[in-house]
């Protein structure tokens, strides 16, 4: 029995795809794109977040504590728009991670750093390192957890709230110029940015306000309490802003001494799964 020896077949001529009910491209060759609209939000967070250290090298603190305000707002927005619009992906949420890490943990140290802490020599740039490392073991825990804590409470000082703290209070000492040569004021901020960092990796539970739906209506008095806040905030936005998210720093801690008064379990701690033993009922 003979067997006839193959032909090289030459490089240029490739088989073409067999057309199937698809069409000429396989299932698993096929392009994978991004949803735009929410990935446009997180990418204008991220273009906030790296405002505010441009201008913190030029010395405009005041515009970078707006920036981290305004990355905040943008952050916030692209997740209710994803689930609104149904577009949420694993790309959206690892680029919103990256985004946070850069508008809230890198932006805020470096900020605070160039303004005031780098005063104190080694205890600034300690104090912005710890908060900048508890920004980054606060969204990886963040995502590890994902799916099996109360959505009802964050465990920890959200990142996006940490951030807000530094700026608020940077913005409010510019703004009511507080002399940074007064000795008390870089170790201040020595303190809120050491509480920032090391909230953000505790356990309290702060409330995350995710089971709040636009779409529900609500009692009347609420607007009532929409419109104060939006008459004290553009009073004197520093004061607010720094004044809300200070109160809301300390409500987690709180609400923490609250439960444990009460014997009641931390609701923002993970609940293990569930062992499956095998046996029915």
């Amino acid at each position: 029995m003979r067997f006839r020896r193959r032909k090289p077949r030459p490089l240029g001529l490739m088989t073409p795809p067999v057309a199937g009910p698809e069409g000429l491209v396989p299932p698993g060759r096929r392009r994978r794109g991004i949803y735009l609209l929410p990935n446009l939000f997180t990418l204008a967070a991220l273009f906030a977040g790296f405002f505010a250290i441009v201008q913190a090298m030029n010395q405009r603190f005041e515009w970078s504590a707006i920036a981290i305000f305004a990355a905040m707002v943008l952050d916030g927005m692209d997740g209710r728009v994803a689930r609104l619009t149904n577009t949420q992906s694993a790309f959206g949420e690892q680029f919103d991670s990256l985004s946070d890490m850069t508008s809230f943990g890198v932006a805020p140290a470096l900020v605070m750093y160039e303004w005031i802490l780098s005063d104190i020599g080694r205890w600034g740039w300690a104090a912005a390192f710890v908060y900048c490392a508890g920004a980054a073991l606060r969204l990886a825990r963040f995502n590890a957890n994902l799916g099996v804590v109360d959505k009802r409470f964050f465990q920890g000082l959200p990142s996006p709230a940490a951030a807000a703290l530094i700026a608020g209070f940077v913005w409010l000492a510019i703004d009511n110029k507080f002399q940074i040569k007064d000795i008390w004021l870089p170790w201040v901020a020595f303190g809120i940015t050491v509480y920032a960092g090391l909230s953000m990796v505790s356990s309290a539970p702060f409330y995350s306000g995710k089971k709040f739906h636009i779409a529900k209506s609500v009692p009347f008095g609420v607007m009532i309490v929409a419109v104060v806040a939006i008459f004290l905030v553009s009073s004197d936005p520093p004061i607010a802003l720094f004044t809300l998210f200070c109160c809301y720093a300390l409500s987690g801690y709180v609400y923490w001494a609250y439960t444990w008064f009460r014997g009641e379990p931390n609701p923002a701690r993970p609940v293990p799964p569930a062992v499956d033993t095998g046996k029915p009922g």
